[in-house]
C-alpha cells in the first residue's frame, strides 16, 4: 500500500513539474537549451460585414496574438464577405479597420484561410479572394503550430 501511495505522489510530482518545463520559453532537450514549441491560436469568424465589432474583435485579438503566439484564421459562412476583393473596409468605434487589420496580419506571415465550399456558395471563387488570403487547406489546421492550439469562434 505504501509503494501505491508513494507511487502516486511521485508521479504527481512528476507530472507537474512537466508542466512547469513546457510552458516556459526554453526547455532542455539532450542537454541542451531550446524554444518550447509556441502556442498557437486558432480564429474562426464565420460573421460578415452585417456584425463588424465580431469581425474587428477577432481580427484586433490576432494582431496581439500574432506577437507572440502562432495565429491561423478561418473564415467561412458570412465571413467571406470580409476577404474578397472587393470587401468593404469594415470599422467599428475604437479598432483597427478591417483593412488595417488584414494587413497587419499579412505582414506578420499570419495565414489567411477561405473556405472553398462557402466560397463557391456565395458565387465566388479563388480569384475573387483579395491577396494573401487562400483557400483553406486541410493539412494545414494541424501544422501551423507545435504547441497547443486555442480556438476563439466569432
Amino acid at each position: 500500500m505504501k509503494r501505491v501511495i508513494f507511487g502516486l505522489i511521485a508521479l504527481a510530482f512528476l507530472l507537474s513539474s512537466c508542466r512547469e518545463t513546457i510552458e516556459k520559453e526554453v526547455v532542455m532537450v539532450n542537454d541542451t537549451t531550446v524554444l518550447a514549441p509556441r502556442d498557437g491560436v486558432f480564429y474562426h469568424i464565420s460573421s460578415g460585414p452585417e456584425n463588424p465589432h465580431k469581425v474587428l474583435m477577432a481580427l484586433r485579438q490576432a494582431v496581439m496574438m500574432a506577437e507572440d503566439k502562432d495565429v491561423l484564421i478561418y473564415f467561412d459562412i458570412r465571413g467571406i464577405e470580409v476577404v474578397l476583393n472587393d470587401a468593404p473596409d469594415l470599422s467599428y468605434p475604437t479598432f483597427p479597420t478591417s483593412m488595417e487589420s488584414l494587413r497587419a496580419l499579412m505582414d506578420k506571415g499570419v495565414t489567411i484561410f477561405a473556405c472553398p465550399a462557402c466560397l463557391k456558395a456565395a458565387g465566388k471563387s479563388e480569384a475573387d479572394l483579395m491577396p494573401g488570403v487562400v483557400l483553406a487547406e486541410k493539412e494545414k489546421f494541424f501544422s501551423f503550430t507545435k504547441g497547443r492550439i486555442l480556438t476563439l469562434d466569432y
